[in-house]
């Protein structure tokens, strides 16, 4: 360790000029010091514990108060870490912070009194039961070239016990939180959760864990960057507002860019394989409002890949609005329906709640290749409830296909109060775009292609008023309508093609 160079916490003074550690050594807290012993056995969470409470007494100096609590090259086996404030964790190239399996009456701290889990599951309801967390802390920060493995978490394939330890990160009412360059595997049932965070900051991650990679719950002034995720069995980033707080508190101000989500085989994201089962049935994806209490305001989401997995899904379901969501520059491969807008009333939370609104989305400049023909792009509200303005353009959207209507079934139940997910509806009855109760709906420039060829229309329109396609571009088999309409109100087709220029004011049922 003497004379080694280290890399402080982002945003002190010194982060352009690291400092060694003989330099300042009232700011540099190496665990080993504080009797840590690296060798994956040993359970050195006490030494860990210990060096963070000292860093927390740091001197003040331009920078601030507060240090560094440096793991060198290891394996630290660990039950809880307690962060506190203004303190960073640096994990050292061939460090690992490794979750050791309770033992001997020994294990992880218990999951904290509380209102418990009326409205959302017990891993959103509860932090303390986690390897790392940290609750109304302000000014941390995790970073490093090292390795987080959740391994000793429980909420993987099989676990039962949600109380021990069963998440890796797991933060609540914290302010100004970086998490930058560390790789994270088997992250128990949600590998990082902050709740109530605002000002975060989540940068250059790999994380490959068989449960939900990065759950932003009641968040503000979030950016998520340059992060790689892959999760086979869950999702990979998601946007929840839950009444875990006890309010409906939004998640806003959110920016996702640069990022890759993926469903490969556990663990081979990590060792470089990347293999798969050639099937649509894994997860990934970035997704809205399972929880959505709150709702969602002012969110961007640019350049990012989907990779083996599900799309996009934008969801509301609890009251909470989802509303202002700008979305470019995504490239699909191999995912089942890539783009799902649902407004629902499932209402889970306190009565009285009205059902949300879900409006304002742009999406535009996407790639869709090899999707799965079952479960076509779908915009759903429910009746009196539809979805509002709505944008997509620059759209190349590309299913396997291969199906007949005889296939799938043609009047979808509304499942009005059900748990949103893409098949939720079964298989549809269009290859292209199902939309149902919107209206100021927008399509330009978006072409629908299949590989294989698919005797369902293009799109089927149902209850939705207010429908504009310009310079749209659909495949069609011979005697197979491209569009087909049912109660639909001010209906717009102009230079696309291989439907002629048509404009209706109200139509029951039709066929083009």
């Amino acid at each position: 360790m003497a004379g080694a160079a280290l890399p402080l916490a982002p945003g002190t003074a010194a982060e352009a000029a690291p400092r060694r550690p003989a330099d300042d050594p009232g700011r540099i807290f190496d665990v080993t010091r504080f009797g840590a012993k690296g060798d994956g056995v040993t359970i050195d969470s006490d030494a860990v514990n210990r060096a963070l409470a000292e860093a927390t007494k740091a001197p003040a100096h331009s920078g601030g108060p507060g240090g560094t609590v440096y793991f060198p090259a290891g394996t630290y086996a660990c039950y809880s870490i307690r962060l506190k404030s203004n303190v960073a964790l640096y994990l050292a190239q061939g460090a690992t912070l490794l979750a050791a399996a309770p033992a001997g009456g020994k294990g992880y701290d218990p999951a904290e009194p509380g209102a418990g889990d009326p409205y959302q599951d017990f891993a959103h309801s509860h932090w303390h039961n986690s390897l790392i967390w940290g609750e109304g802390l302000t000014g941390i920060t995790i970073f490093g070239p090292g390795v987080i493995d959740g391994k000793g978490l429980v909420g993987g394939p099989g676990e039962k016990d949600p109380g021990q330890g069963n998440k890796a990160i797991a933060l609540k009412l914290c302010r100004n939180v970086t998490i930058r360059d560390i790789t994270l595997l088997n992250g128990g049932s949600l590998a990082i959760l902050p709740t109530g965070v605002d000002n975060l900051r989540v940068d250059n991650l790999v994380i490959d864990t068989y449960s939900d990679g990065i759950n932003l719950d009641c968040c503000r002034n979030v950016r998520i960057s340059g992060t790689t995720i892959n999760t086979p069995n869950a999702d990979a980033i998601v946007l929840k507002s839950s009444y875990a707080l006890g309010e409906a508190r939004p998640t806003e101000n959110v920016t996702i860019d640069n990022c890759m989500v993926s469903g490969y085989d556990l663990g081979t994201l990590y060792d470089g394989t990347f293999k798969t089962a050639a099937s649509y049935g894994r997860t990934g994806r970035i997704k809205f409002g399972t929880e959505s209490n709150g709702g969602f305001k002012n969110i961007a989401i640019s350049n990012v890949i989907f990779e083996h997995c599900r799309g996009l899904a934008l969801q509301t379901v609890d009251g909470g609005p989802l509303e202002d969501v700008t979305i470019s520059n995504l490239t699909m491969r191999h995912v089942q329906m890539p783009i799902f807008l649902r407004l629902g009333s499932r209402m889970r939370g306190p009565a009285g709640a009205p059902v949300g609104r879900l409006r304002r989305v742009s999406i535009s400049d996407v790639i869709v290749y090899n999707a799965d023909p079952r479960y076509p792009s779908t915009i759903s509200g429910i009746p009196g409830h539809p979805i509002e303005d709505v944008r997509i353009s620059n759209v190349r959207h590309s299913v396997a296909g291969g199906l007949t209507p005889g296939d799938v079934g043609q009047n979808p139940a509304e499942n009005e109060g059900g748990y949103p997910e893409t098949t939720m509806f079964g298989p549809l009855p269009a290859y292209g775009f199902f939309i149902r109760h919107a209206k100021g709906i927008t399509f330009d420039n978006v072409e629908v292609r299949f590989e294989e060829h698919d005797t369902r229309p293009a799109y089927a329109l149902r209850d939705v008023a207010d429908a504009d396609f310009h310079h749209n571009r659909a495949d069609k088999v011979q005697g197979t309508p491209t569009f087909v309409l049912n109660d639909v109100d001010d209906f717009t087709v102009t230079t696309s093609r291989p439907v002629p220029d048509t404009r209706l004011d109200h139509i029951g049922h039709k066929e083009l």
